[in-house]
C-alpha cells in the first residue's frame, strides 16, 4: 500500500524496532532502519523490506550523540525528502541494584535511553510537518518497581515526561506525540542476563500468562502512525497483556 510517507525507526536492527520497521514498510512507508552497532542485522531488515517491494535504507547513529542524531535526520531528508513519522525504539537495559552505586551503568542508561530520546524528539519536532507522528518507547515495568531496574525505570519515566511536554509544545502544529509502554517482550534486550526461572516468573505476571512478542507491539505503532490514530495525543499506551 503506497502512501509516499517516510518513517524513521530507531533501534530497528532487532527486537521491537525491527518488527516496527517491517510493519510500517508494509503500511507503505519508506523506512529508515536506524542501528547503532550491528550493520549486518540492519541490512538484513532492509533486505526483508525490499524483498516485499518496500523501500528502506539503513543508517548508523549513536542516539546519545548530537552530531549523529542530526546526521540521521539529514540523511533521511537527503534520501527521501521528508519525514512524517519517527518511532524511537533504541534503548539499553543493564540491570543493577541502586545500592551497588554503579554510576557508570546508570550514566550509560541515561545517555542512551533518556538523552537519546531528548535528541531524537528534538530533531523530530524540528523536521516533522503537519500531520506528523512521534512515538517513543517507554516500559510498563515502571509500575512494578522491580529490583535492579532502577536506572532503566528512571530513564523510561523521563521518556514519558518528555512525551507529555513535547505534545504541549507542539500545540497548533497537528503533530501527535505518544509513548508505547510494552510489558515483558521476548527480545534479546529483555532476555539477556535472566535465568530461565526468572523469565518463567515474569511471563506469568500478565493475566494472559505469556511474554509479549515484538509482533504484538508493531500493530499498535502502526495504528498510532496512521490516519486512524490522529486523535490520540500525549498518551502512554500500555501494551502489556495486563502486566500492570
Amino acid at each position: 500500500m503506497e502512501n509516499n510517507k517516510v518513517a524513521i525507526v530507531t533501534g530497528a536492527s532487532g527486537g521491537i524496532g525491527r518488527s516496527v520497521a517491517i510493519q510500517l514498510a508494509q503500511d507503505g512507508f519508506a523506512v529508515v532502519v536506524h542501528y547503532s552497532g550491528n550493520a549486518e542485522t540492519a541490512e538484513k531488515a532492509v533486505a526483508e523490506i525490499e524483498s516485499d517491494r518496500g523501500r528502506a535504507v539503513a543508517v548508523q547513529a549513536d542516539v546519545s550523540s548530537v552530531a549523529d542524531v542530526e546526521r540521521l535526520f539529514q540523511e533521511t531528508l537527503d534520501k527521501f525528502g521528508a519525514i512524517n513519522v519517527v518511532v524511537h525504539c533504541a534503548g539499553i537495559m543493564p540491570l543493577t541494584r541502586i545500592a551497588d552505586g554503579d554510576v557508570e551503568a546508570f550514566d550509560k542508561v541515561i545517555a542512551t535511553n533518556l538523552r537519546g530520546t531528548f535528541l531524537i524528539l528534538a530533531q523530530a519536532a524540528q523536521h516533522l510537518s503537519s500531520g506528523g507522528r512521534i512515538i517513543a518507547l517507554s516500559s510498563s515495568v515502571i509500575a512494578k518497581a522491580l529490583p535492579t531496574y532502577g536506572p532503566y525505570i528512571a530513564s523510561k519515566a523521563g521518556v514519558e515526561g518528555l512525551v507529555h511536554v513535547l505534545a504541549n509544545e507542539l500545540r497548533g502544529r497537528n503533530i501527535t506525540v505518544n509513548a508505547i509502554a510494552p510489558g515483558p517482550v521476548a527480545t534479546d534486550l529483555f532476555l539477556k542476563g535472566k535465568t530461565d526461572t526468572e523469565i518463567e516468573q515474569l511471563s506469568k505476571i500478565p493475566p494472559l500468562e505469556r511474554l509479549g512478542q515484538a509482533e504484538d507491539i508493531a500493530p499498535v505503532v502502526s495504528f498510532l502512525a496512521g490516519d486512524r490514530g490522529s486523535w490520540i495525543n500525549a498518551q502512554v499506551v500500555r501494551v502489556n497483556g495486563g502486566f500492570a
